[in-house]
């Protein structure tokens, strides 16, 4: 089988120490074609084995499977518009020409705040930070160029909790994770120590972080934000994957209209390809997705090592999960994920 070919590659490069382990899915016009799990999720301080269920920390794919559904449930109750300005909703925000960004804008991370903030060196609380975010000057006019902004995603997570007055993992909980009956998925969450794949040493508690958000800023936001901080498995990203891929014909969580406006491209003018949330494959240069995914493709990825890549051309999607920084920040990763695209889209 050639998907043997697939498994075989990330054996190979978790012999290598370019991985520890990894979880691949693969679906194809709605068939489960593989679930693998391969190498550990933990090597130090002790060797254990990946497993189907193990939790992940899903790091920025937090943007697309939290902070985007949220915020298209929104727009479909009428609750807030994608060209609405920011300051709308956070009237702090209208400082140095800021209230020409939009929410569609931080969706397409064409907003012109700078790409990221070193806040946890800052020690800054969850406040704070929503201060010096509206204290930001903008380092490009809104909308002339694509900059992927950590910040953008962090201030819409404070928009949807003005909008809703909900705290934002509870909504999120409430309107996407429960009635998709994604148990093992959200942020903090409390599962034994075992079900977890560890991510890197924290030079602070001098112990891999297991359970508790890689990223810096979430963690110093108390692990909940709309960048990064959630935790999940691949049987629950499943589930979201199918519901994206059908448009939410089989689970009406999100009309099919928004769905379908989630995935155009909404830069085509620009140096890369933005949807609302999701990253575009690029014709010409890096995809993450590799270079047989069709020109439809779209999908997003993690820090952390987490992957989902979706071709509409043959309703395909793969999600890739790997506790890559566990070995610390090489970025063997760029390499490994367009490979294994590649092999699983030759298959078809």
């Amino acid at each position: 089988m050639k998907l043997s070919l697939v498994l075989t590659f990330l054996e190979n490069e978790i012999k290598k120490n370019r991985l520890p382990g990894a979880v691949l899915h693969v679906s194809h016009r709605g068939q489960l074609v593989c679930q693998e799990a391969l190498g550990y999720k933990t090597v130090f301080p002790t060797p254990t084995e990946m497993k189907l269920d193990t939790v992940f920390d899903l790091a920025s794919l937090t943007k697309v499977i939290a902070t985007l559904p949220a915020t298209l449930k929104l727009l479909e109750e009428g609750k807030l518009g994608l060209y609405d300005s920011v300051s709308k909703h956070i009237p702090e925000f209208d400082s140095h020409d800021k209230d020409k960004i939009r929410i569609f804008h931080l969706l397409t991370h064409s907003s012109g705040l700078v790409a990221d903030r070193p806040y946890h060196k800052q020690q800054l609380a969850k406040k704070e930070i929503l201060e010096a975010i509206c204290a930001e000057q903008l380092i490009y006019e809104p909308g002339q160029k694509v900059i992927y902004s950590d910040l953008g995603m962090i201030l819409l997570s404070f928009l949807i909790e003005r909008v809703t007055g909900e705290a934002f993992d509870q909504y999120c909980a409430k309107v996407i994770f429960d009635p998709l009956d994604m148990k093992d998925t959200g942020f903090n969450p409390s599962f034994p120590i075992e079900r977890y794949a560890a991510t890197e040493l924290c030079p602070i508690r001098q112990e891999y972080k297991c359970g508790i958000v890689h990223d810096e800023k979430a963690e110093t936001m108390g692990g909940v934000s709309g960048h990064a901080g959630l935790f999940s498995t691949v049987q629950d990203l499943a589930k979201f994957a199918r519901m994206i891929e059908l448009n939410g014909r089989d689970k009406p969580i999100l009309s099919e209209a928004s769905i379908r406006l989630s995935k155009k491209n909404f830069t085509p003018a620009l140096d890369e390809g933005r949807g609302l949330g999701w990253m575009m494959k690029s014709p010409i240069s890096y995809s993450a997705c590799g270079e047989l995914f069709s020109d439809l493709s779209y999908g997003h990825t993690g820090f952390t090592g987490t992957s989902l890549w979706f071709d509409p051309e043959e309703e395909l999607h793969v999600i890739l999960l790997t506790n890559r920084v566990h070995y610390g920040r090489e970025p063997h990763i760029l390499d490994i994920r367009p490979k294994v695209h590649n092999m699983i889209r030759a298959m078809f």
